[in-house]
């Protein structure tokens, strides 16, 4: 492969971010010291643009993650710093941009997150005052309750290492009280605030000790980055480039690596520098069928199946069936007939799912061309459910357009009752078993499934189907109370609070 090539180095700059976006959407507090080898596997100075923006969206899906994410990247700043220089750079400009829109959502992000990054001593003190100063000082509701938030999260800090910037904020707050301009119920958060401070904000920590990932010696604070609508976020870092010293600069990064990773892990973890290195989570479809053809392994299931020239032809035959198909009939008659169906049940139904998510919306279409195929025959049932397991192990892959498609299509067939709910029986929801994607794919499978069903019936067949209900226990479970707690705030946040009933 010639990878002075503008062929190559689109591939691997694809490969690139589908592989970073995938780590980045799996990491929690859990397994946050064995993805930091893997992500430094990986040539982040190339692709340092790609992975702030990564990270930024991850963190916007699951602010509660926001401690997580903000580890990850003290870490990588005490190595490669400019990466936290950037993420800095583009949370005070999407925190001053969604501001001044009256953006709400994510105003709480860029606080939540930044908050996390001056505990971690990656974002100074001095922005948190400066960021702080913009919230109180033309007080609303939404402004003081913010600040409130800001202060409970990175309070512990500010008391320690700039306690008269922390005092100056209270004194704020203080004028605010008595001014008494904004609503009692944010009153209330602020004179709980201070009864927090007086307690030295002993139910916040700064950083959890599972997250304590870095030496105080080693920790770079950038303290040149102001609230500011000047700043230069790089935005050209997440768009590909021509490199002409390509193999020199993936030369350098291999001994940067070796410097981090030190030899014998560099070897485990990292493996060849060519793009089929990050296929596995790079590739789907017809850009999977293309690049299998010159020769590179393919994943459509299962990251570790390699399949050669022959099933790569199978999955052409029958996506092009498929696509060149008026409707759902036509494309199951043509698959019956053509024997492909048949003789390969699972590449049929893995195809379908693949079609279907690569779709820019959600399509009747596969729904019911697969639950056509679940009625023909039991063994599409078997092989829909089998699929539903593998997806869901490999959901970190996807962009969140495929993984709103993959959802509806497995809520049609849930509806239809062309598959076993038993599938749910591999989904467990917990701060470790579930990732950021994972949350967004079941949030809107839920969703789906209550405004098919309703919420009674959802409810009934969920909570109250004993002959199913063993099926459930991953959803609802009552191991200890924090996972319990956990459960109860997934259900809230995804506007199904009835869901979490027995659990409260």
């Amino acid at each position: 492969t010639d990878k002075s090539s503008e062929e190559f180095q689109k591939l691997n700059w694809e490969a690139l971010k589908k592989t970073l976006n995938g780590i980045v959407n799996k990491v929690n507090s859990a397994n946050i010291a064995d993805v930091l080898p893997e992500l430094f596997s990986e040539n982040i100075i190339r692709g340092k643009g790609l992975l702030v923006r990564a990270i930024m969206k991850a963190q916007l899906a699951s602010i509660q993650f926001s401690n997580v994410y903000s580890a990850l990247i003290s870490v990588v700043n005490t190595r490669i710093p400019e990466i936290g220089e950037l993420l800095i750079k583009r949370l005070v400009s999407q925190f001053v941009k969604s501001f001044s829109r009256n953006d709400k959502q994510k105003c709480i992000a860029s606080c939540h997150f930044i908050a996390h990054l001056v505990n971690q001593q990656v974002a100074s003190e001095i922005l948190a005052g400066q960021l702080l100063s913009l919230l109180l000082e033309n007080s609303t509701n939404d402004s003081v309750e913010l600040g409130v938030t800001f202060v409970k999260e990175c309070g512990k800090t500010l008391l320690e290492v700039a306690p008269k910037i922390l005092s100056a904020v209270f004194e704020a707050f203080r004028n605010i009280l008595h001014e008494g301009k904004i609503d009692r119920r944010v009153q209330y958060q602020i004179e709980s605030l201070f009864n927090i401070r007086k307690l030295e904000f002993k139910d916040y920590p700064s950083i959890t000790e599972e997250l304590d990932l870095v030496e105080d010696d080693d920790r770079i604070t950038h303290d040149a980055i102001e609230i500011s609508k000047d700043i230069d976020t790089e935005d050209n870092l997440d768009i590909f480039q021509f490199d002409e010293e390509f193999e020199e600069n993936e030369e350098r990064y291999k001994e940067i690596k070796k410097e981090i990773l030190g030899e014998e892990e560099e070897e485990e973890v990292g493996g060849e520098e060519e793009p089929q290195a990050h296929s596995d989570e790079a590739f789907g479809g017809v850009q999977e069928i293309q690049i299998n053809a010159e020769g590179q392994k393919n994943t459509l299931l299962d990251p570790k199946t390699k399949t050669d020239e022959g099933s790569t032809d199978l999955k052409r035959k029958i996506y092009l069936t498929i696509m060149s198909s008026l409707g759902y009939e036509e494309a199951a008659h043509k698959l019956l007939k053509s024997g492909l169906a048949k003789e390969h049940d699972m590449e049929v139904c893995s195809m379908i799912i693949e079609c279907c998510s690569q779709e820019r919306s959600y399509l009747d279409f596969f729904g019911s061309l697969a639950e056509r195929f679940c009625q023909l025959q039991d063994v599409f049932k078997r092989d829909f459910e089998e699929c539903f397991q593998l997806q869901y192990q490999i959901l970190h892959r996807y962009e969140t357009s495929r993984l709103r498609n993959i959802a509806k299509l497995f809520s049609h067939l849930l509806v239809s009752d062309s598959i076993s709910w038993s599938i749910f029986s591999a989904v467990k929801i917990t701060e470790s078993d579930t990732t950021s994607y994972s949350r967004i794919f079941l949030k809107i499978l839920f969703q789906e499934l209550q405004q098919k069903f309703g919420m009674e019936a959802l409810k009934n067949r969920l909570l109250y189907n004993e002959t199913q209900k063993p099926f459930f226990t991953g959803l609802f479970p009552k191991d200890n109370p924090k996972v319990v707690r956990f459960a109860i705030n997934f259900w809230l946040l995804i506007d199904l609070p009835q869901l979490a009933e027995d659990l409260k």
